[in-house]
């Protein structure tokens, strides 16, 4: 009599590994960002709409240039589609300008698209969302333009 072997089911551990991201980015902090390698694969791509990079060390300085920037960054994810080695969370990103009025809490309402590799590990990350009105809008001198802009384009 043999015994049966355990096949892992894919998607399952997929899931499991698409949890463990979320659970990252919704606790990150400066010293966590350390644990990127766990998470993204040595050639990961990034891209959002400031950046595009290629790498863990380029990466990796993006997200803890964000603590530099920002007081008490903070990501909410919202939703969450899997399909194969694919996924896409759609977030709330919390946060005040450390520079500029960092008593104003802001928000910025994004997507993500992550695409896993064969080890689990995210190949691709890439950001949606839309920087000028969630951001350029509400700086002062900047957003006044902006929503300038978006009303002379909507006539």
């Amino acid at each position: 009599m043999s015994t049966p072997t355990f096949t892992p089911d894919p998607q399952a551990q997929r899931s499991a590994e698409l949890a463990a991201l979320v659970r990252w980015f919704e606790t990150i902090t400066p010293a966590s960002v350390a644990e990127l390698p766990m998470y993204y694969a040595s050639d990961a791509y990034f891209k959002d709409p400031f950046n595009e990079v290629r790498g863990l060390a380029p990466i990796e300085g993006i997200f803890s240039h964000m603590f530099v920037a920002m007081h008490a960054p903070r990501f909410v994810v919202t939703g969450q589609v899997l399909q194969g080695n694919q996924a896409f969370l759609t977030w709330d990103f919390h946060f005040a300008f450390r520079s500029f009025q960092p008593d104003a809490q802001r928000l910025i309402v994004g997507a993500t698209h992550v695409v896993f590799d064969a080890e689990g590990k995210v190949a691709v990350h890439r950001d949606y969302w839309d920087a000028a009105e969630e951001l350029y809008e509400k700086l002062p001198l900047l957003g006044g333009l902006m929503r300038w802009l978006k009303r002379r384009a909507q006539t």
